[in-house]
């Protein structure tokens, strides 16, 4: 019998379990812990009334939210005492994701987890504030000037540029040619006058520990890479979009992985994320 309860359980959870994954990365930025907080979502759905809930979806979304919620608060322990720059765990997809790209959930860390919450649930999910008002445990009114607080703090990383998906590309591959073989001209040629870095090692592998910012300084950083590259190769795994962002996939002289994503404005790269950490790269293998 308990064998069929699971059957019956995993068949109406399973079809959903994609959207649940988006809510849930959306909220915490680490694939391993959105994977956690599906999972237990779907263990408290085994343990459910499943005969009294009337939308298997709403009521799913609500677990996750709420466990996301109260992960978000031992997270950002975490992330106080994390060496160097946080970035979300990378996701590579076919197409670039235009609803949460990485600029906007680095503005989400930022915000308080209500906020986070209602921000995504309200402007990038579509709900009502009804539901996510039922969700996170507020009123509706309340959630509005949650979602309103967080919607002014987050504007300015919206994209103000819309990059076509075969260009982005193309500057990705093109980057990586010519930092990996040393063409600081072309390298040069790609770069806005206020471009960055901001490398994610988490402590286990070599990063910088604070953003480089500025044309000359992320040349000379360049110019430095590429002298260890000529001796130690980086191989081009594959491109594609980098949590929404164009750029690539690379196996390293280290023999670990390593991701890059271009922030693209007006034909210019503004800003380089480079993700290191070993622990954020272990689903992409």
């Amino acid at each position: 019998m308990a064998g069929v309860t699971h059957e019956n359980a995993a068949a109406s959870f399973d079809p959903l379990r994609p959207k649940l994954m988006r809510v849930a990365y959306r909220m915490l930025g680490s694939v391993a812990d959105a994977e956690d907080m599906v999972q237990e979502a779907f263990i408290r759905w085994m343990g459910a009334d499943r005969s009294e809930v009337r939308e298997p979806e709403a009521f799913l979304r609500r677990t996750v939210t709420r466990l996301c919620l109260d992960q978000l608060k031992s997270a950002r322990r975490q992330r106080e005492t994390y060496v160097g720059p946080w970035l979300p765990d990378p996701v590579l997809e076919e197409e670039e994701e235009e609803d949460v790209t990485l600029p906007l959930m680095l503005a989400l860390e930022r915000l308080s987890p209500l906020e986070r919450a209602a921000f995504l649930l309200h402007d990038v999910f579509g709900l009502q504030f009804e539901e996510v008002a039922a969700t996170i445990g507020r009123d509706p009114a309340a959630c509005r000037q949650l979602a309103a607080r967080a919607r002014t703090h987050v504007r300015e990383a919206r994209p103000r540029f819309q990059v076509e998906k075969q260009h982005g590309l193309e500057l990705a591959r093109a980057f990586f040619t010519a930092s990996r073989g040393g063409d600081m001209k072309a390298l040069g040629a790609m770069l806005a006058a206020d471009v960055s870095v901001h490398a994610d090692g988490g402590g286990k592998r070599p990063a910088a520990i604070e953003p480089i910012v500025g044309f000359d300084a992320v040349m000379e950083v360049h110019e430095q890479l590429a002298a260890r590259f000529h001796e130690n190769g980086s191989k081009l795994v594959r491109t594609g979009f980098v949590n929404g962002l164009p750029g690539f996939i690379t196996l390293e002289a280290d023999g670990e992985l390593q991701t890059t994503a271009l922030e693209i404005e007006d034909g210019k790269v503004t800003a380089i994320y480079v993700v290191r950490n070993p622990d954020k790269l272990r689903h992409l293998h």
